[in-house]
Order: structure tokens, then C-alpha cells, then sequence
């Protein structure tokens, strides 16, 4: 009885959020100004963000971190009303509408064809800079250039961790796998299942998407980087460990926001064959990629989880 009460209340999210979503995207910025004016008026999570802040650039003044903030929380706003566009948005049929607002520019499919034809499995670290919500459409957005993307969205495993509500999880899971329902994606893996799955599979070639820079789970497997943002920082190292195990390729994600509902997204080869490396040494280098690109672009990290504990 208490699973069917979720179900009828998560289509009933699903069904507001599916006529949500076929507003325009402009509309949905607009929305986004009133939902960031109530997180600065509610101070949502201001103190966590505030000492990431301040631990991260103790160079910079107060009033320097201040605008930082500012500028979080729009773009705070602006992912979320980007993601229920994104999540209702696509049919199995149209789902190369995406497009049409050019929400996401890869910027090198050619890079990433390279490293896909000669791995045997392909790792890509993502983190929370940007909007990871928008990976669903990886494989949509750049269906008018002359160079494509090789793989399809069978090939594709979505690592994430399962939230303590049911009904969030699923709402959440939907929202993301929205636009690749009906293509044959099977892959979106809980955290915990990704080693059996990807050992089950080993045979086949996977895009394992992994992202990996919150504070370590109780159960992950743990290591001390060194300073990330001038903090000692540990780091999961579960992701390039089952890259060394299985030889895959280790790749990074590169986002940059051009402007409010537009993205860019760069793939960083970090490694040909994870074999002869070790998981640590894969994790300092993503780790470095990260820092290079959340000091460029300050402002759209997620300041409000506690990545330092």
C-alpha cells in the first residue's frame, strides 16, 4: 500500500513537472529570478556556502566572496529551472528538439570518438560544476554538426547515489533518464552496483559516468590528496580504481556556462589505459582539472553541500 501512495504521488510530480516542461526555456529563467530571490531571502545554506567560500580563496576580500555568493545563487536558480525544462522536454520520437535552444555545445565530439574507438571502457570523471543534470542529452546535443558521436545511449552507465527518499529518488532518476526513455538506456547504476555491473559487462564497451567530488560515503574507498582549493581533501577513489581494474580510459568533463541556459562542455582525456596508473595519481589530476576550472568560474560549483567535513 505504501508503494502504490509513491507511485500515484510521483506521477502526480511527474505529470506537473511534464506540463512544466513544455514552457519555453525562457520562461523557466524568468521563474528562476523569484526561486533565487527566495534562496537569498531565506539565507538557504548561507553559511555553508560562505565558509566554502572563504576556506577556498582566502585571498579574495569578504565583499569579493559576497558577489560570488550572488552569483552562486542565480545560477542555483537557473539549474534548477534548466533541469524540469530538460527532464519533461524530450519524447522518443523528438528528441533531438533538445537542441533547439543550443542548451549544451560540445565543443570536441572528435576528441571523444578518439578515446571511445580505442578503449576497451571509457571512465569520465564529472563533478559538480555546471549542470550535471543536463548529462541526460549528452548524446543529442550536437546532432547538426558534421562530426557525431560514435556511441549510443546503450552503452551509457549513469553512476549516482540513491537518495534517502524513495520519492525523490525516483523523481530525480526520471528527470535525468527523461530524454533517453524510449532509446534503450538500461545504465543508470547505483553507486553500490557499479563494480558487479561493470565486471558482468566487461566484455562490452561502457561510457561510465561517474561523478566523484563529494565528500567520501562512509563504505567508499578513501584518499588524502593534499590540498584541493586549499583544503586537505579526501576523495573517493571507487571511480579509477575500477578504471586501473579493468583498463579503461579515464577521461575529465570540462563545463563552462556561456549564459543563463547555455553551456559548454569539453572532454579532457586524463589517461589512454587506467592499467598503468594507480587510482590516487588519476584522482590528483581530475582533482587538478577541477580547481583550474572552479577558479575560472567561481560561481557555478555547488557551494551548499559540505564538501569539507
Amino acid at each position: 500500500m505504501e508503494q502504490e501512495k509513491r507511485s500515484i504521488a510521483v506521477a502526480a510530480m511527474e505529470g506537473l513537472m511534464w506540463l512544466l516542461s513544455r514552457l519555453p526555456l525562457k520562461f523557466h529563467l524568468w521563474w528562476a529570478r523569484a526561486f533565487t530571490w527566495i534562496l537569498r531571502i531565506t539565507a538557504y545554506r548561507r553559511d555553508v556556502v560562505m565558509i566554502n567560500l572563504a576556506r577556498s580563496f582566502p585571498e579574495k576580500k569578504y565583499k569579493e566572496l559576497r558577489k560570488i555568493a550572488r552569483q552562486f545563487y542565480t545560477h542555483f536558480g537557473e539549474l534548477a529551472a534548466e533541469a524540469i525544462w530538460f527532464g519533461g522536454r524530450i519524447n522518443a520520437k523528438g528528441r533531438m528538439e533538445l537542441n533547439e535552444s543550443n542548451i549544451v555545445d560540445i565543443v570536441n565530439p572528435e576528441v571523444f570518438n578518439e578515446v571511445y574507438d580505442k578503449s576497451t571502457n571509457v571512465m569520465v570523471l564529472q563533478s559538480h560544476h555546471g549542470n550535471w543534470e543536463l548529462l541526460g542529452g549528452w548524446f543529442s546535443y550536437n546532432h547538426n554538426r558534421e562530426v557525431q558521436l560514435h556511441s549510443d545511449f546503450s552503452e551509457i552507465g549513469v553512476v549516482y547515489k540513491k537518495l534517502k527518499s524513495p520519492f525523490w529518488d525516483r523523481i530525480m532518476a526520471d528527470n535525468r533518464c527523461n530524454s533517453i526513455k524510449d532509446t534503450g538506456f538500461n545504465g543508470y547504476l547505483e553507486s553500490q552496483e557499479v563494480l558487479r555491473f561493470a565486471i558482468t559487462h566487461r566484455k562490452q564497451k561502457f561510457v561510465y559516468i561517474f561523478p566523484t567530488d563529494q565528500y567520501p560515503y562512509k563504505i567508499a574507498s578513501k584518499h588524502r590528496i593534499g590540498k584541493f582549493l586549499n583544503q586537505e581533501t579526501l576523495a573517493m577513489t571507487g571511480a579509477t580504481a575500477l578504471a586501473c581494474k579493468l583498463g579503461m580510459s579515464v577521461n575529465y568533463l570540462r563545463w563552462k556556462k556561456l549564459a543563463p541556459g547555455k553551456y559548454s562542455v569539453e572532454f579532457v582525456p586524463i589517461c589512454d589505459n587506467a592499467s598503468g596508473h594507480t587510482p590516487e595519481e588519476l584522482m590528483e589530476r581530475y582533482y587538478a582539472l577541477l580547481e583550474e576550472d572552479i577558479k575560472e568560474q567561481p560561481w557555478i560549483y555547488l557551494w551548499t553541500h559540505r564538501r569539507w567535513k
